[in-house]
């Protein structure tokens, strides 16, 4: 919680009080508007834990979920009638929009085929190439989540560098992948507070240090111990961070030196363009990982490599035990993948759909920077290509920690459901906002207009 003084306890400069009544007020509002909802979900589905299919389901901060009827484009439309222009987009895993017409067709296409057969389909054949022009790796794997790939990518750099450390920047997310669960706290490394069933000290195999500290980063490779570092390139799914001048290119020097493999996590910062962050501003990983919206929507992730780690990889694996490599499922690559990644690389995550993006994004950003100025809230905004965030603090953050102290957990849950009662919805569990292809300049304005109208509230 930010506090001021010896003042009333506030967050983001507003205090705790009026954050309060404003969620109160919008709470009602909402459920006035979902009765139906409230009525099928509001106590929750008998037979799901804690009444929803997903735990996450219950973090969303509106007073209870929100139950779709149906989704298109960028338009979702829940049971009670109620249209929302959507800038959550599935947190990304549908940043191209719901239901992209070539991935829906290529979806119906291979329904009538079968979905599943552990062997490859027609749309198998060209994908390898495509990954390779696009990304720029020679070598891929399909999996179903990022995590997954994450996984499958740690286990291959461990295995040819014959070393157990992994390290990771304070504030990182690469979904579920246990090693990578992992904080700093007064400068120590913990486990990830929260964690479910975790039995493990994570820090035993993995070294930790903040985003954008590269001296901390080159004493913690120093002893040779450290098979991979694995980061985004930016800081995302907190309050987002972006890589001081000149880190990135560090970043590869010093893992080189020290012969620790590089891996790129595009899970979130696709959205900056067709190849994402890596191909844009010519970084250099060992092991790349997309997951979320590379299939359009359809659970799918990549993971690739360079050609000397596929050369490493390769002389390991002639040496190997045979047997299982902990890599793989079976559901993974499965002909629905193929079919619906083939068609949304081609089709839909095209130069001129980016450029549509980076267009409205850059629109978007200026005008909730001119509606934070207006007000003059304690607040700012960064954006990553089509991605962008309001944070309720002052900035530019530099790493994981500030980013965690931004947090204002009540505020922004009370900004999130004043901005569905007024037709928007953003990511639940922080303040991220997606352009699609499908994005219109009208609903940019709304969510504009919309977020102005908020602020002048909380400011009232």
């Amino acid at each position: 919680m930010q506090t001021s003084g010896n003042a009333a306890a506030t967050q983001g400069g507003i205090s705790l009080a009026r954050i309060a009544t404003i969620r109160a007020t919008e709470a009602t509002h909402f459920r006035e508007a979902r009765p139906k909802s409230e009525a099928a979900f509001g106590n929750g589905v008998k037979g799901f834990l804690d009444g929803v299919p997903m735990h996450w389901m219950n973090d969303w901060p509106t007073p209870f979920p929100i139950i779709v009827e149906k989704a298109k484009g960028t338009t979702i439309t829940d049971i009670d009638g109620n249209k929302l222009a959507d800038f959550c987009l599935g947190d990304t895993g549908s940043m191209f929009g719901h239901s992209p017409a070539p991935v829906a067709k290529a979806i119906r296409r291979q329904a009538k085929r079968g979905l599943t057969y552990m062997l490859p389909s027609e749309d198998a054949l060209p994908l390898g190439e495509l990954l390779a022009s696009r990304f720029g790796l020679p070598h891929w794997q399909i999996a179903t989540t990022a995590t997954d790939a994450n996984r499958f990518a740690l286990r291959v750099a461990r295995a040819i560098t014959k070393r157990a450390k992994i390290l990771v920047f304070n504030g990182c997310y690469h979904g579920a992948v246990d090693e990578t669960m992992v904080r700093l706290r007064d400068g120590q490394p913990i486990n990830r507070p929260g964690l479910a069933g975790e039995f493990r000290d994570l820090t035993q195999n993995t070294k930790i240090v903040e985003f954008n500290d590269l001296p901390a980063l080159e004493a913690a490779l120093a002893d040779g111990d450290v098979a991979c570092v694995i980061t985004e390139p930016v800081l995302t799914n907190c309050c987002m961070v972006l890589p001081e001048p000149g880190f990135h290119e560090a970043l590869r020097t010093i893992t080189r030196r020290h012969g620790t493999l590089l891996l790129i996590d595009e899970t979130h910062t696709i959205s900056t363009g067709p190849g994402g962050y890596t191909r844009k501003y010519d970084l250099e990983p060992d092991l790349f990982v997309l997951g979320k919206p590379v299939a359009g929507g359809v659970p799918t992730s990549v993971w690739g490599m360079s050609a000397e780690v596929g050369e490493r990889y390769d002389a390991y694996n002639r040496t190997r035990e045979p047997g299982y490599s902990g890599m793989g499922t079976t559901l993974s690559a499965n002909p629905l993948q193929f079919a619906a990644m083939r068609a949304n690389l081609e089709e839909v995550m095209t130069e001129e759909n980016y450029a549509h993006m980076e267009k409205l994004a850059g629109r978007l950003a200026a005008g909730l920077e001119e509606s934070i100025a207006r007000h003059n809230l304690p607040w700012h905004v960064q954006r990553v290509g089509a991605r962008v965030e309001f944070i309720c603090a002052p900035g530019p953050l530099k790493n994981g920690g500030e980013a965690e102290a931004a947090h204002a957990s009540e505020l922004e849950a009370a900004v999130h459901v004043a901005l569905v009662n007024r037709g928007v919805l953003i990511a639940p569990f922080h303040n991220m906002m997606l352009i699609s292809p499908e994005t219109t300049k009208k609903q940019v304005d709304k969510l504009i207009a919309a977020f102005d109208d908020i602020a002048a509230d909380l400011m009232a």
